[in-house]
């Protein structure tokens, strides 16, 4: 993610408006109330998803687009996608759902889990809507509440492993609050020049969680 970055104290905290995410260039819906724990949102769950596991360098991206797929914003993956048909969209079918060398993420990759493959299929069910919901709390941040939840469906794909992406495994608690006290973790998801970009694709985080994470940090970045 951040290699040759120099250490610098944390970069202040840029707090914005709370706001949707940046990913996928289309029409979004916006469900301006609170998130329907039913529904699963494209913005919110799927995009970040498939560009964490599935879109990184050398495989589904925008430079690589490994077999033609290419899968960091909506109207690409909707050219792998049949709504409301999981069995006859490619990106189940032939993707997560595929087992043996064909799964995707490859065996020797971070794995989704079972909950995460079943937020994909449900959105799929769901009529593979470009939704998103702007329900966001930066009032109570917590590590293990808020920070690990947020790296585990937007980061953990590239880093964590056996071979995360720049040698950091933001699984590690130790790892994040590294990058988070040296001044590299708020650079990189602010998109700040020097710093590289995270993630590198699909647009920068939502506005809210970009909060969150600063907030975290001012606070010392605890493992609480």
């Amino acid at each position: 993610m951040l290699p040759g970055c120099k250490h610098e104290p944390p970069v202040p905290p840029e707090l914005v408006d709370d706001g949707g995410g940046n990913g996928g260039g289309d029409t979004t819906t916006v469900n301006p109330d609170p998130c329907d724990p039913d529904t699963v949102y494209f913005q919110n769950t799927v995009l970040p998803l498939l560009v964490s596991y599935c879109a990184g360098t050398g495989c589904h991206d925008a430079i690589t687009h490994e077999d033609g797929v290419r899968l960091y914003d909506y109207a690409h993956i909707m050219q792998q996608v049949t709504p409301g048909d999981p069995a006859d969209s490619d990106l189940w079918d032939k993707g997560i759902a595929e087992t043996g060398g064909d799964a995707m993420p490859p065996p020797d990759q971070p794995q989704l889990t079972s909950q995460q493959e079943q937020a994909i299929y449900t959105w799929i069910m769901q009529g593979a809507q470009n939704n998103e919901c702007l329900g966001c709390d930066t009032t109570n941040v917590t590590y293990n509440g808020t920070i690990k939840p947020l790296f585990q469906s937007k980061c953990n794909g590239c880093h964590s492993g056996s071979s995360p992406d720049g040698n950091l495994d933001l699984s590690q608690y130790s790892v994040s609050n590294t990058i988070a006290m040296d001044g590299r973790l708020a650079g990189s998801v602010q998109h700040l020049t020097s710093y590289n970009a995270m993630p590198p694709s699909g647009g920068m985080l939502p506005n809210c969680e970009i909060d969150q994470i600063l907030i975290w940090i001012q606070d010392g970045a605890p493992n609480n």
